[in-house]
């Protein structure tokens, strides 16, 4: 009985060291903080933007590449399984020769096996004006035959932390001679 006794003080210590250990644990991963504290503004601001989105897919000026596919793609007339890196410029107005406001850096993957529906994946990344060095996310359904599509601003950087809202897309040129589908972009944002 006291061997219990004197180990009653030992054990009693342990149990508090391990109650304080994984209470630090607890409050390291996670922790109320303020607006303030975030960089959040108290109101919101509200962005239109409308810009061209150039995706060479042959040619000397290429900004789109294949980066895998399943076996049976180049089989399936809607392209399921490929996917492709993009690195495409966003411009002012429909031309190639418009001045570059920024790129869409990221990916789509043809994910419909009815039709050409792609799943995209991309950053808007701005170089230009106010938003230069700033960034929003994309993500979404693009049923590239459709004459409107409407994808989802996902978040952002820069100017748009934390942002959201929806882009609406729609095609001017698919496969200009250039090699180039050239995509009007309508951003609604948001942060």
């Amino acid at each position: 009985m006291s061997n219990l006794i004197s180990l009653t003080p030992i054990i009693l210590l342990l149990m508090l060291a391990f109650t304080n250990t994984s209470t630090t644990l607890t409050q390291a991963f996670s922790r109320s903080i303020s607006k303030e504290e975030m960089g959040i503004k108290h109101h919101q601001n509200y962005t239109h933007l409308h810009f061209y989105f150039h995706d060479y897919v042959a040619g000397p000026r290429r900004t789109a590449l294949r980066i895998a596919q399943a076996q049976t793609t180049d089989k399936d007339p809607s392209g399921f399984g490929a996917l492709v890196m993009i690195d495409d410029p966003l411009t002012e107005g429909p031309s190639n020769t418009s001045k570059v406001i920024g790129y869409a850096q990221g990916m789509y993957g043809f994910a419909d096996q009815q039709s050409s529906g792609l799943l995209m994946v991309m950053n808007l990344v701005f170089v230009e004006g106010k938003f230069s060095g700033s960034n929003l996310s994309v993500m979404g359904r693009n049923l590239v035959m459709s004459k409107v599509r409407e994808m989802s601003v996902v978040g952002g950087s820069g100017v748009f932390r934390f942002a959201s809202g929806y882009a609406l897309a729609k095609t001017i040129t698919l496969l200009d001679p250039s090699g180039a589908s050239v995509v009007e972009y309508d951003v609604y944002v948001s942060h």
